[in-house]
């Protein structure tokens, strides 16, 4: 996500590289290469100019103090108008009501139904309420199974109503089962259709008109670039909507979409979707994704998503196990299970300052781990509590029960060991400073 864009970006900046201060001359020229990197990221012509003149206009006569370079000033600045171009803050889905109703709106293609589940799941799981999916999609073949598929799959019932082709129907009728039994929120997967035209608006119109949601989302692909900001207009027009959601973004290399919507539209973006898995969503901050787009990662995403995964419980046994050296092999493999569940490895270690330009020739996924969890897999129950018996013989018969190698084994080994007698010398440390802390209270 955005990989072109910081590459571009970059290579503006340093125009102002080893410049003493910021003059009309040097501006111009690192402006006019920042101008065609937001062109080239599919940003519309009117959008890249006027955020250039905004950044020219705040540089140009900006007291930089002897501490900072006229380039970090630069990046600064960027920075600050580009979280401003995409909303400034992130903005919260809005659950009032009894119950809550959200209508998700968009075309053909563009992930609505794969959205509603996501949404569903993060809803039921984060916050604690019951939900609801209503099948309003009698257009698309199978669009009605997908739903069932996936709310059987998060745990989420799903209200249908078999050969009915009229969603106004479908959706009161969802409401009203809402009401009697105590769902807090409905999520509404309405048809969409291969193109903006006069039906599907009025469907939708009429739909909006008839339930009157708290929340009125509308689902476009990220990866269509300035088609997706020009769709969302269209129905921004017609249905007045209450934010945006960006799918795929996991395949959009360039981001003219992320960054021209809120310039274009005036409302938010308030998710961003990366990938297939149902826990794949997350709420969108511009600021956030500012840094990534500079390349200064994404710290505070990542520690959510680690914190949405480890479970404390198990985070105190770990700690204990670490404590006494009784960190094993099925520990570590259950942590890289944790890992795997937070999502797309390359995109969680670009979250690290610097690792995204780093890891950008990388071929990087989840399935980088096969290797190691097919050697522990291979494994006896005894052998991975006490790794220290797995003799010459015993690595010969994990490499041929894992199909890997017999290097591989021993590297595996010998990289467990290592990180095994890490974490003791920390947490020995730890220890140490914590001991040290309770005798000085005790004075």
């Amino acid at each position: 996500m955005f990989e072109n864009l910081s590459e571009r970006l970059e290579r503006s900046f340093k125009i102002l590289k080893g410049e003493g201060k910021i003059t009309e001359i040097n501006i111009s020229e690192a402006m006019k290469d920042i101008r065609r990197a937001l062109l080239d990221a599919d940003v519309s012509y009117k959008i890249a100019k006027q955020f250039c003149d905004d950044v020219k206009k705040k540089a140009i006569g900006q007291n930089v103090l002897t501490a900072v370079k006229p380039q970090q000033m630069i990046v600064k600045i960027v920075h600050d108008e580009l979280a401003a171009l995409m909303g400034s803050e992130s903005s919260a889905i809005n659950l009032k009501g009894s119950p809550a109703v959200i209508l998700v709106a968009g075309l053909n293609g563009s992930g609505k139904t794969t959205f509603s589940g996501k949404l569903a799941l993060n809803i039921k799981s984060k916050r604690g309420m019951k939900v609801l999916l209503a099948a309003c999609d009698y257009f698309r073949p199978a669009a009605i199974d997908q739903l069932k598929v996936l709310g059987e799959q998060i745990g989420v019932d799903v209200y249908s109503e078999e050969g009915v082709k009229d969603p106004n129907q479908i959706a009161l009728h969802a409401v009203a089962k809402a009401k009697s039994e105590g769902y807090s929120v409905v999520i509404v997967d309405t048809a969409g259709r291969l193109a903006v035209d006069q039906e599907l608006m009025d469907e939708i119109s009429s739909l909006k008109n008839a339930l009157n949601p708290a929340e009125t989302l509308f689902v476009v692909d990220a990866m269509t670039g300035q088609d997706a900001v020009e769709t969302a207009k269209a129905f921004n027009d017609r249905l007045d909507f209450d934010g945006v959601v960006l799918t795929k973004m996991d395949g959009d290399t360039r981001g003219g979409a992320a960054l021209s919507i809120k310039a274009v539209v005036g409302k938010p973006i308030k998710f961003v979707s990366t990938g297939e898995k149902m826990e794949a969503l997350d709420v969108f901050h511009p600021s956030r994704i500012a840094d990534r787009i500079l390349g200064m990662g994404d710290v505070v995403s990542l520690v959510e998503k680690a914190q949405e995964q480890f479970d404390e419980k198990q985070a105190r046994e770990l700690k204990k196990k670490l404590a006494k050296d009784q960190f094993t092999l099925w520990d570590f493999y259950n942590q890289i299970q944790q890992i795997k569940k937070m999502g797309n490895i390359k995109d969680l270690a670009s979250m690290i300052p610097g690792m995204g330009k780093a890891l950008k020739d990388v071929d990087m996924d989840n399935d980088s781990f096969k290797g190691i969890e097919a050697i522990i897999l291979s494994m006896t129950p005894y052998e991975r509590e006490h790794p220290d018996i797995i003799n010459g013989s015993r690595r010969k018969r994990i490499a041929d029960g894992s199909g890997t190698s017999l290097p591989e084994v021993n590297k595996l080994l010998k990289q467990f060991e290592g990180t095994r007698k890490m974490m003791k010398t920390v947490m020995g440390a730890n220890m140490g400073n914590m001991m040290k802390g309770a005798m000085r209270r005790r004075r």
